[in-house]
């Protein structure tokens, strides 16, 4: 399906994006600009500038002489990029807790009420989405813009691993006790304390997909 819209490389972008995080692209990945462009209906003008895009964000990288490859997120990377996100994302909750008011309060507690149900009946995918949309709230409480787009940075790189943290044994209950944490210092007001639970929220899922990338590779020994 030939891509429409007023900029062109963004479209490429953000279809190629998808492909990448469906595993469609894989890691390390050659990306042929001839084959992909023929494939997306489009020329390898607004292509290139798609990769520019994708290379800017951490998800393509460029080789000279060689193009452009998905790239590979390693354990280090990881270990990197967590306790980036993890002082970022607390200072949201920082934020979040002096600037929430009682109705932010009220449909973050309709979100865990989700959560929790979702949690109760194993409902892992369920649970993700209730999970990510408790995040994006708190993000946007914090009503720093400058805050959301690193951190939507960040989890685009982290995305690219393709583990998820709540297979990793009692994770899921642990999950939920952290974020309910969280949301009890919200209501409280306590910013600091609210910080220190998002902290300590995201360090705790650093750890969880270390152990799912240790039991993958278990397996495949």
């Amino acid at each position: 399906m030939r891509l429409i819209h007023n900029s062109l490389h963004d479209e490429a972008a953000a279809a190629l994006r998808d492909r990448i995080f469906a595993g469609e692209l894989g890691p390390g990945m050659f990306l042929d600009e001839v084959r992909l462009a023929e494939e997306m209906k489009i020329s390898r003008t607004p292509l290139r500038e798609a990769l520019k895009v994708l290379t800017a964000e951490g998800l393509v990288r460029h080789e000279p002489r060689r193009g452009c490859f998905v790239n590979e997120v390693t354990e280090q990377d990881l270990d990197e990029i967590f306790p980036v996100i993890a002082l970022l994302e607390g200072r949201c909750a920082f934020e979040a807790a002096r600037n929430a008011t009682d109705a932010d309060l009220a449909a973050l507690e309709a979100l865990h009420d989700r959560l929790n149900k979702h949690a109760k009946a194993r409902r892992i995918n369920d649970y993700y989405d209730a999970n990510f949309a408790i995040h994006e709230a708190i993000i946007t409480l914090a009503n720093n813009r400058w805050l959301a787009q690193v951190i939507t940075d960040l989890r685009k790189i982290v995305k690219l691993a393709r583990l998820q943290q709540l297979h990793a044994p009692g994770r899921l209950e642990q999950s939920l006790s952290e974020h309910m944490a969280v949301f009890a210092a919200l209501k409280a007001r306590d910013a600091e304390g609210a910080e220190a639970a998002m902290r300590t929220h995201l360090t705790r899922q650093r750890v969880a997909l270390r152990e799912v990338a240790r039991n993958q590779k278990s397996r495949l020994a």
